[in-house]
């Protein structure tokens, strides 16, 4: 089954990397994949445009199926395979309702950080205001703080939506991953850093774990004054 699906990726992307979590707790390694290149704009080649028109990654086909929007091929992956692997959405509505609330929140949380660390990226210089700059890291803190308040709550050894593995970890994961390998202080942000430890060992996020980062460990530290 795995071997009829073809994922389109960039190294270090949240959103593909929640998909390639979901690939490897769902069991279902040997799937075809392609890794691509940001910086040599890779994102807008051929097969990429043809089975995703807005030149996005991640880009995911099964079959004849596409789906890739990166929340939508993971509960794709996890209605399609529901004995199979672990079972990312709990049956339990209380427990699902958690799991929900926590993965639509990393949007916020995705964009938050996105309107920090690509800010010199998507907005020309004449246009860049110490005032929006500030403004947006503020606003990154203020999330960043609700989340550890989620963390301080929940008993030591928790995942996003409680004691299991779910796909509230699929989705929240990479984006706290990705704050600390952009300097976010693992001091002030302790028990970020205590998820982001026990999460990081899985062997689902060791196996997706993105390639440039085992060689550049730390990034540029745009968080580190958060």
């Amino acid at each position: 089954m795995a071997s009829s699906m073809i994922l389109y990726w960039g190294s270090g992307s949240p959103p593909c990397w929640r998909v390639m979590i979901a690939l490897e707790e769902k069991n279902l390694q040997g799937y075809q994949q392609k890794l691509l290149s940001f910086e040599k704009n890779e994102h807008k080649s051929e097969p990429v445009m043809a089975i995703n028109p807005r030149g996005q990654l991640p880009s995911f086909k099964h079959g004849d199926k596409i789906i890739n929007e990166s929340f939508g091929a993971c509960l794709y992956l996890e209605n399609q395979f529901k004995s199979q692997g672990t079972q990312l959405i709990p049956d339990s509505a209380a427990e699902q309702a958690l799991v929900y609330q926590r993965m639509f929140e990393t949007l916020t949380l995705q964009q938050k950080m996105a309107d920090v660390i690509y800010y010199t990226w998507k907005v020309p210089e004449g246009e860049r205001h110490d005032s929006a700059v500030k403004r947006n890291k503020e606003a990154l803190s203020a999330e960043l703080q609700l989340w550890e308040g989620y963390f301080q709550k929940m008993d030591a050894g928790s995942y996003a939506a409680g004691k299991y593995f779910t796909m509230a970890d699929v989705m929240v994961f990479p984006q706290i991953a990705y704050a600390f390998h952009f300097g976010l202080s693992q001091e002030k942000f302790p028990k970020l850093e205590e998820y982001h430890n026990l999460v990081k060992e899985r062997s689902s996020v060791q196996a997706s774990w993105p390639p440039h980062w085992k060689e550049t460990p730390q990034g540029m530290e745009i968080l580190k004054d958060l």
